[in-house]
């Protein structure tokens, strides 16, 4: 064998073992999509309850609740970004990251100062790479979240802002997170949590679907201090299932891809070796023409 021809060789046997890496990824990633997609689905109706709730409570009851009531001058806006804890799942990270640098701006520009808070090893690799300070972070778990990680957030980000910027804290709340649409179309989304930006249900408006009525026992003071810590730790959760499922989906067609790759540089180095060998076979079978026609005129 050539030197040509065992370098394609090798070639295609080192891509066949990545191709074996990526494909492993590429089920493993399909597998796990699907259960994260039924958590997306047994929570929505809870999330959408909850949020009708709040949504009759801030409107219809006349209180001030400290959750509720924006702040005069703010001066520190926290940000919570969340990410992946592992790449190789194109462009899911960049893109929140992308999104959350405009928010950066925005905030800056305002006048305000940014607080991050992060979850997801790519955030917190982001940062640091930077030398970027960063209030808080969470990690192992984005594709597999937990709500107890979930309130354990909640608390963090509802004590900061109830502090206040005078005592440390933060005097709004933000979340960038990754929305799951469908296997094949994500979108970054980002919502201000605090104070309270109540978001009305995407479903349109039908009798069946309009504001129940409520009758707030023992007032709407007491049910807006129970209710609203619930409807944030809501939000942060369906937030983190989402991204779940966003990153997982993303993680599967990065994975297709890279196979798909794989596959064609596979037949491309098997050409180029089969061409090779070819090419030495006619060079052998020249050498023995070439070296039989001189003996023959050697004898003449």
């Amino acid at each position: 064998m050539g030197a040509q021809q065992r370098e394609y060789r090798q070639r295609s046997r080192s891509v066949q073992s990545t191709k074996k890496i990526t494909r492993a990824m590429e089920l493993i990633a399909a597998s796990r999509v699907v259960k994260a997609r039924q958590r997306v689905v047994e929570t929505t109706p809870y999330a959408r309850a909850i949020t009708r709730a709040a949504s009759a409570v801030a409107t219809h009851a006349d209180v001030e609740h400290p959750l509720t009531t924006k702040r005069e001058k703010p001066r520190r806006a926290g940000v919570l970004v969340i990410t992946s804890d592992r790449g190789l799942a194109g462009a899911y990270a960049a893109n929140v990251l992308k999104r959350s640098e405009q928010l950066r701006e925005l905030i800056e520009e305002s006048g305000m100062e940014f607080v991050p808070y992060l979850t997801g090893r790519k955030a917190e690799s982001y940062y640091s790479f930077r030398s970027r300070p960063f209030e808080d972070s969470w990690s192992g778990f984005s594709d597999s979240p937990t709500f107890d990680i979930a309130q354990e957030i909640s608390q963090r980000l509802i004590g900061e802002f109830s502090k206040g910027t005078d005592e440390g804290g933060v005097d709004e709340i933000h979340i960038v997170y990754t929305r799951f649409i469908n296997m094949v179309s994500q979108e970054v989304q980002v919502t201000r949590l605090l104070p309270l930006e109540v978001v009305e249900d995407a479903a349109p408006k039908t009798p069946e679907n309009g504001f129940p009525l409520y009758e707030f026992e023992p007032d709407a003071a007491e049910v807006l201090d129970a209710l609203l810590p619930r409807y944030i730790t809501s939000r942060i959760w369906n937030a983190l299932l989402q991204s779940a499922a966003s990153e997982l989906a993303a993680r599967q067609r990065a994975m297709k891809s890279a196979t798909d790759n794989a596959e064609e540089l596979i037949k491309t180095y098997t050409r180029l070796a089969n061409q090779a060998r070819q090419a030495e076979i006619t060079q052998e079978i020249s050498e023995i023409v070439g070296g039989a026609s001189a003996l023959a005129d050697a004898k003449k």
